[in-house]
């Protein structure tokens, strides 16, 4: 058993361990090719979000104007030309029967998908984080109802309680915001479990034990002690949140009740391709691509900051995987030379 770490001069108590570096977990990082290419892709699709103004610009086009010179209202509402109407001035052709250019929408689509599950991800965070806390730094009944409630809320079918919320809603309050606080709102519970039975560990360090014993009050003990202790589990469970929040929204805005147009998300415009697959596939084949590669790289993209910040769990990946992160277990890491 270690010994208890002494008092530091005037009932101080001693400084906290010092936690790793940020140099050995970018290197346990870069050991993993395919986390540094899923970093790529979700870089470049955050660039091209943010750029949507910009980029749409320079095709001339915007995501909410109709072109009903460049649909064959003969045949239906299907885009004029070959491939959906590519052309220079429509980079992926445009939609049936609105003939809205489809590339202002996809980059369009990217904010609204993206900026709802980052937020909802920051949401489900901040609530989760200060009730694991709150629960296991209270009192006994505090714990006990703050348990109890977070059992309820994970207990919850998010789908069915985001259908009946959204739907009850005025259409007058912003769809966006209004899916985003759903999400969080309803997802804490799984995180506000996993805070409290790690901050139930810290809780039993010595230099924890030492900062309660000198008086520090709870707010002081778990902002200056357990919350470094916390940042690898929860960065890594938010790393992971955020892939299951896009496909929540896309799929919310597919089922009706998410966004709502004349608003572009990859979710509303799966809504609407699903009956033009064969007359104009590339109306479904877009949007299900973007869906599909950006909740594979940011899967797999935290999949290796789980693995970084905890080298003992193997990745559940074996694509992509360096070597120098395998050594046998249980033998210590070599330290970086200064």
């Amino acid at each position: 058993m270690a010994p208890r770490a002494p008092a530091g001069p005037a009932g101080r108590p001693p400084p906290a361990p010092p936690v790793p570096g940020a140099r050995r977990f970018w290197r346990r990082l870069r050991a993993q090719r395919a986390a540094l290419v899923a970093a790529a892709v979700v870089a470049l699709l955050v660039l091209i979000a943010l750029a949507a103004p910009l980029l749409t610009a320079l095709e001339g086009q915007d995501p909410t104007s109709y072109h009903p010179s460049l649909i064959d209202s003969a045949r239906g509402g299907v885009p004029v030309g070959s491939f959906g109407g590519m052309s220079a001035d429509h980079w992926l052709g445009v939609e049936p029967q609105t003939g809205r250019d489809m590339f202002a929408r996809l980059v369009y689509g990217a904010r609204v998908s993206l900026g709802v599950a980052l937020a909802a991800t920051a949401v489900q965070v901040a609530i989760g984080v200060a009730v694991g806390v709150a629960s296991a730094l209270g009192s006994r009944w505090v714990d006990q109802l703050l348990s109890r409630a977070t059992d309820v809320i994970v207990a919850m079918p998010l789908m069915i309680m985001a259908l009946a919320l959204l739907a009850i809603v005025p259409s007058s309050f912003p769809r966006p915001v209004l899916v985003t606080l759903v999400i969080g709102l309803i997802g804490w519970g799984s995180i506000a479990k996993i805070v409290r039975a790690q901050t139930l560990t810290l809780k039993g360090l010595d230099y924890v034990f030492a900062a309660r014993l000198s008086g520090w009050s709870a707010w002081r003990v778990a902002r200056r002690e357990l919350l470094p202790g916390l940042a690898a589990p929860v960065i890594t469970y938010a790393a992971l949140l955020v892939p299951t929040n896009i496909s929540v929204e896309a799929a919310l805005s597919f089922l009706g009740v998410g966004v709502k147009p004349p608003t572009p998300s990859w979710g509303q415009m799966l809504t609407a391709a699903d009956v033009w697959y064969q007359a104009a596939p590339q109306y479904l084949l877009l949007p299900a691509g973007a869906l599909f590669v950006t909740v594979l790289a940011l899967t797999v993209l935290g999949d290796g900051v789980r693995t970084a910040l905890d080298p003992r769990a193997a990745s559940r990946l074996r694509v992509g995987t360096g070597r120098a992160d395998s050594a046998t277990p249980g033998v210590p890491e070599k330290e970086e030379s200064a």
